[in-house]
């Protein structure tokens, strides 16, 4: 005798036998107890849950030599040619094969006849959303009006692709999936049946392959048990389906959660020794991330989450470790890393980033403790009231002097002289002119006065003019451009109105650092020294004060408003 797997050997054969969609079974089992049987139903829902059972059953139910009932007696001739598919009044149609108008009118013709020894003739099609639009058009006038001894039943993972005018004439049956405890008992009673030596662990583990189907479960339990035979080890199933254990998994969200990076890359070296996929591993770290969000946020979280009750526990202790904020930030990481995983060439690499990070983000806060925090500073400034005014003299405050505010930090040029707008003035021959000069060139030839700029002025007694430039610098050998001095000496004799002498020399790095500052090591100097004093004195201001002591906040960073932005604020 051939082998029957346990999908077809263990299929439901009453309503009560069908797992998980007492819904279903329960409107079912009324319309036959009450006679208000409609003549065509819709099944839809994931593979493996049931459709199809429930299908047979009810057409055993509504033929059932014994009586019209919703328990079927399965041992009348007609229950058992249903449960075998060979009813003479019941046809089972492969939607995906008979897609044609042909097809539906052959089935069309089949209906005007009476059924040839049960009460009704019954016809399932399975994935019917397979049928073509001439067919379903042809369907659509004999389910608008079926003869009284026709029933359909339809059944499809995919309602949205059938017309509206189909789904607007049958009753809709959603049939969901089953949670894991319901498929893990069920596979217990089956390996009670056959015998078989298994593990609550390893149930679970086969369960949770299923991924809510029945179907998929029992051929996965069947798989199990062709690899280890009756006796079934966890190490085993493990192996098998290539699943990560589920002690590694928390550990590593423990690691994660403890700010342990330490922890997290030994687990990812475990998952490299065991040979594990990195991308399965970070799928099912999602899980028990969502798994951890759902707890902080539902109380009765059995519904949402296909978790053992020793499994529930061990989450809810995890779930505890951090705030809600910081579980949704490490949903967010972990479902990014899996999609780069796919690509990378350093899979490994990916990963371990990825919860390292993870591990040293700093806890979030929640945004309603900030926005509480930020109104209790402005109270206690508004409390605080304006900084002390000027000393008050014999009991009467003298109004004193308003302070100008300090210019913003700027790259300009100090004002104008006399000399610049007479440059043929020859008192004007003296050392500080050398920035007016500087001007000057910049105005008339942009590019020589840039280099300028970064020279160092070595000698300035007229008619003698020399600029010193750091060795291997851009700027010294733009200089050492014939052309470019003979330009800029005529610029100098403008200038000065007298003929001048330039020398452009090169300066040792270990002479740089005493020879004079360049105009543009000048202009760094004073922005550096502006930001400090800026930096001081926002950090003695009260306001500042209170808000470093209200978030513990050690390092601030204090920016200059630059012209034009006087209406910005930046910092931290």
């Amino acid at each position: 005798m051939s082998y029957l797997v346990l999908a077809r050997k263990y299929r439901p054969m009453t309503f009560e036998d069908l797992v998980g969609q007492q819904h279903v079974c329960q409107t079912l089992g009324n319309a036959i107890k009450t006679g208000r049987i409609h003549h065509a139903f819709l099944f839809t829902g994931a593979r493996g849950v049931g459709k199809t059972s429930a299908a047979r059953i009810f057409a055993k139910a509504l033929n059932c030599e014994a009586g019209l009932s919703a328990q079927p007696c399965n041992r009348c001739q007609s229950c058992l040619e249903i449960t075998a598919g060979q009813g003479l009044d019941v046809f089972e149609i492969d939607g995906a094969s008979n897609t044609g108008v042909d097809d539906i009118r052959d089935l069309r013709d089949n209906i005007r006849y009476l059924p040839s020894r049960s009460r009704f003739k019954i016809f399932i099609i399975d994935e019917v959303h397979m049928l073509s639009i001439n067919a379903f058009n042809a369907l659509l006038k004999t389910l608008e009006e079926p003869p009284e001894h026709a029933k359909f039943i339809f059944a499809t993972t995919e309602p949205h692709k059938i017309p509206v005018t189909i789904l607007s004439r049958c009753q809709r049956f959603d049939f969901r999936k089953i949670a894991l405890p319901l498929i893990r008992e069920r596979l217990q009673q089956i390996a009670a049946a056959e015998h078989i030596v298994i593990s609550e662990r390893s149930l679970t583990l086969v369960a949770r392959r299923g991924e809510g189907s029945m179907r998929d479960a029992l051929s996965t339990f069947d798989q199990v048990i062709a690899f280890c035979g009756e006796d079934i080890h966890d190490a085993d199933v493990q192996g098998l389906l290539g699943m990560v254990d589920r002690r590694l998994l928390l550990d590593t969200v423990e690691g994660v959660l403890g700010r342990d990076g330490r922890r997290v890359l030994d687990a990812v070296q475990r998952i490299d020794d065991l040979g594990h996929s990195f991308r399965q591993f970070c799928r099912e770290l999602v899980e028990v991330f969502r798994s951890l969000v759902i707890l902080g946020v539902v109380d009765e979280p059995a519904e949402l989450l296909d978790a053992t009750d020793e499994e529930l526990a061990a989450l809810r202790q995890l779930a505890s470790m951090a705030g809600l904020e910081d579980l949704q930030r490490a949903v967010t990481v972990l479902v990014r890393t899996e999609g780069e995983l796919a690509g990378s060439s350093f899979p490994r690499l990916a990963l371990e980033m990825a919860l390292v990070r993870l591990a040293h983000l700093p806890p979030g806060r929640e945004v309603a403790a900030l926005v509480r925090q930020f109104e209790d500073l402005e109270r206690r400034l508004a409390n605080a009231g304006p900084p002390p005014g000027p000393a008050a003299r014999g009991g009467v405050v003298e109004d004193a002097p308003r302070e100008k505010p300090a210019p913003a930090l700027s790259v300009s040029e100090p004002p104008e002289s006399d000399a610049q707008t007479k440059p043929g003035n020859q008192a004007a021959g003296h050392a500080g002119d050398w920035q007016d000069l500087v001007r000057q060139v910049k105005k008339e030839r942009p590019r020589i006065g840039s280099l300028l700029e970064h020279g160092r002025v070595m000698k300035l007694e007229l008619p003698c003019l020399e600029l010193g430039f750091e060795e291997n610098s851009f700027h010294l050998v733009q200089m050492q451009d014939v052309e470019l001095q003979e330009a800029f000496r005529a610029l100098a004799e403008k200038f000065y109105g007298r003929p001048v002498a330039f020398k452009v020399s090169v300066l040792p790095a270990a002479e740089a650092e005493s020879a004079p500052l360049s105009l543009a090591a000048q202009r760094q100097a004073r922005r550096e020294d502006r930001t400090r004093e800026l930096h001081e004195e926002a950090l003695s201001h009260p306001g500042v004060k209170a808000a470093r002591s209200l978030f513990e906040v050690e390092n601030v960073e204090v920016r200059p408003l630059e012209a034009g932005s006087q209406g910005e604020t930046a910092g931290e």
